[in-house]
């Protein structure tokens, strides 16, 4: 029962970890946005409307939530 928990939870931190700039997220609150900045004291700053920005925790971002979302956009862009 621990090694899923163990698993998940390094396969989160990877996840946070490989955040860059213009990657889509959704926060565990549910807002959504693209990555704006990713600042030194552990922080990323969160575009949620153009030019309308968030400060927010990156342990903050779902991994569920967001790679749904990703996986979504793909799936629209491919039946384009």
């Amino acid at each position: 029962m621990i090694r899923p928990q163990a698993k998940k939870a390094k396969i989160q931190k990877q996840f946070i970890n490989d955040l860059q700039k213009g990657d889509k997220i959704v926060t565990i609150a549910g807002i959504h946005g693209v990555v704006h900045r990713l600042n030194d004291d552990n922080t990323i700053q969160l575009e949620v409307n153009p030019g309308s920005y968030m400060k927010i925790e990156r342990s903050a971002i779902s991994l569920e939530w967001s790679q749904q979302l990703n996986k979504t956009a793909t799936t629209v862009a491919a039946k384009n």
